[in-house]
């Protein structure tokens, strides 16, 4: 049995891509999606929970690219 066997688990990899920035209004990693209480709760997370957490993740991605105005908006006025 080689030594990576040994130290290798079966768990739900952190989606964690060090870009550790919570989106003020949405209220969620720009990073990984994650909610505060998922990143701080994720290492005591049995595989079941951090599963639905992932599943959900993608569906979370389009939150942050709603355009908030910027030049054309305040062109309008």
């Amino acid at each position: 049995m080689s030594k990576d066997t040994v130290w290798k688990r079966n768990e739900v990899d952190s989606p964690c891509i060090q870009v550790c920035v919570v989106h003020p209004e949405e209220q969620i990693c720009t990073g990984c999606l994650r909610t505060i209480d998922e990143i701080a709760r994720w290492s005591q997370m049995p595989s079941e929970e951090r599963l639905t957490i992932m599943e959900a993740l993608p569906e979370r991605a389009p939150r942050l690219r709603k355009r908030r105005g910027g030049r054309k908006a305040r062109q309008r006025a």
